[in-house]
């Protein structure tokens, strides 16, 4: 089992960050989770994800039609959140494999409700032998949902389910005893607001 530490992934995965498995939970077919998001350019937000390990003894979610739909974090899942550096408000994006999505805003801890129920962010889904990707465009009506923010704290996370039903949890940092992605020291990432200079931003400081 990972310990819970942050660092980076080794290669390949460069510029991606590196998913500790929470060390209540014990996930063997799994060999190693990463995740980065990159800002293109102002008023959007990729999200990538890339899971190795034995997919066969996995339980991953068949393609769906792509729609808001709740309860994803019950299986396989992939997770942000977002909340602004001088803010309590955030944002929660989960995006299954099957290409269903949700999205919820909070004002403080757990106090939220679903958000973005129109809309329609890109999913995209890539699987090959022991590895799956996953990414996800977020556009400038998703980011609406944090108001005005000048820089972004950013946890990324995942929620992995095996053919026994089984439930492994996985994040950046895991900052209390039991599984918590809306623990406000997981918030482990920060990205500076992007001002439009035509050069992609990337994953910055790791907290």
């Amino acid at each position: 089992m990972k310990t819970d530490a942050v660092r980076p992934m080794k290669a390949p995965y460069d510029g991606m960050a590196e998913l500790i498995c929470h060390r209540a939970c014990s996930c063997p077919p799994i060999y190693r989770i990463g995740a980065s998001v990159n800002q293109p350019r102002d008023g959007i937000l990729e999200l990538r994800f890339v899971l190795e390990g034995d997919l066969a003894a996995l339980s991953l979610p068949p393609p769906a039609p792509r729609r808001w739909t709740r309860g994803l974090w019950e299986h396989t899942c992939f997770e942000a959140f977002l909340r602004p550096e001088d803010g309590t408000r955030y944002l929660e994006l989960n995006f299954s494999p099957s290409g269903e999505w949700a999205a919820f805003v909070f004002s403080g801890y757990r106090a939220g409700e679903a958000f973005g129920e129109g809309l329609q962010p890109a999913v995209t889904r890539r699987q090959t032998g022991n590895r799956l990707e996953l990414g996800a465009t977020l556009d400038v009506g998703l980011l609406a949902g944090l108001g005005v923010y000048t820089g972004l704290r950013i946890a990324l996370c995942a929620v992995v389910e095996d053919r026994r039903s089984g439930l492994s949890y996985w994040a950046l940092h895991h900052p209390a005893e039991t599984p918590d992605f809306h623990h406000p020291d997981g918030f482990a990432l920060t990205l500076a607001h992007r001002m439009d200079t035509g050069k992609p931003m990337k994953n910055q400081d790791i907290a």
